[in-house]
């Protein structure tokens, strides 16, 4: 089965914490004492604002500070707890022989952590939803980082390709004109522009590819666009890039961050700090721009 490695950039919730379900002791270490007159901290649990986060097959509910938290539960073949949070909310994934009370008790060990988590995933769905393009006639959506405003105009052909951007103009705001019928429907009018920018993707990864390749020692083989759900690129042993098509909307640092990422896996597969040490050479400030890419409101079901 050929290898992928897959940039995981999960776009709610970063990683996945994995717990042993019975670690080894740690080593008792004096903790620092704060100054005198410093306000002791207070745990993200309890500032957060009561309320519930259901998951739609919520089988336990807890309560994690101000916060009841029904969450799904699942038991497996692992050796391992694991916690992780997605736009449904919060599934716990334990070993079969791990007991309730053990899990519960992580779980509130893990409080700040799962309220936070669950807190972005909830910010992160409204952005979505607010970035939402409703493919019509003025519709706008990013390209390249900059906006872009849809124009139905049946009477050209653009040289048959069925679209022509504009230089910017109405305050900064270029227009892709589409040919299509007023009358259009929303469908004929997402298929069009995405027809448009899946184009115009393929052009721009294979520049970003062909100027970082030899800055990094490696050659691709291949490139494909991806249509994947939670994942912006993937590479595999034989040479193969995968780029999700939808990156055109960010901008190029972005796109060059995926790029890099992906093509530095041809040099080690794996996450090492050889890798990460391989991304630096060319992109020192990859971790800036991984955090940005995170927070990217693009609606990947659109």
């Amino acid at each position: 089965m050929q290898r992928f490695v897959q940039l995981a950039l999960d776009l709610l919730t970063g990683p996945e914490p994995v717990v042993p379900a019975h670690p080894p002791a740690a080593p008792r270490v004096a903790a620092p004492r704060p100054p005198a007159n410093a306000a002791p901290a207070e745990p993200l649990s309890a500032v957060f604002q009561p309320g519930t986060w259901h998951h739609p097959r919520a089988n336990r509910m807890l309560r994690l500070g101000p916060c009841e938290v029904a969450y799904e539960f699942k038991r497996g073949k692992r050796r391992t707890i694991g916690l992780s949070v997605s736009p449904d909310g919060l599934t716990v994934s334990a070993p079969r022989w791990t007991p309730l009370g053990e899990v519960e008790a992580l779980l509130h060990s893990k409080a700040d952590w799962v309220l936070e988590k669950l807190h972005s995933a909830r910010e992160r769905a409204a952005a979505l939803h607010r970035a939402r393009t409703v493919w019509a006639d003025g519709a706008e959506f990013a390209y390249l980082g900059q906006t872009v405003r849809l124009v139905l105009d049946p009477a050209h052909r653009f040289a048959q390709v069925g679209a022509e951007l504009s230089a910017p103009v109405d305050g900064g705001v270029a227009l892709l004109r589409l040919a299509l019928a007023g009358s259009a429907s929303e469908a004929q009018i997402r298929d069009a522009a995405q027809a448009w920018l899946m184009r115009q993707a393929k052009r721009v990864f294979a520049e970003r590819l062909a100027h970082f390749a030899p800055q990094l020692g490696v050659q691709y083989k291949t490139l494909r666009l991806s249509s994947a759900g939670t994942r912006w690129g993937s590479a595999s042993v034989d040479g193969t890039i995968r780029l999700n098509w939808r990156l055109i909307h960010l901008s190029t640092e972005m796109i060059d961050y995926v790029v890099v990422h992906e093509l530095s896996h041809l040099r080690h597969m794996d996450h090492s700090p050889q890798f990460w040490g391989v991304v630096a050479s060319v992109m020192p400030d990859h971790a800036l721009r991984r955090q940005a890419l995170k927070r990217a409101a693009v609606p990947l079901g659109d």
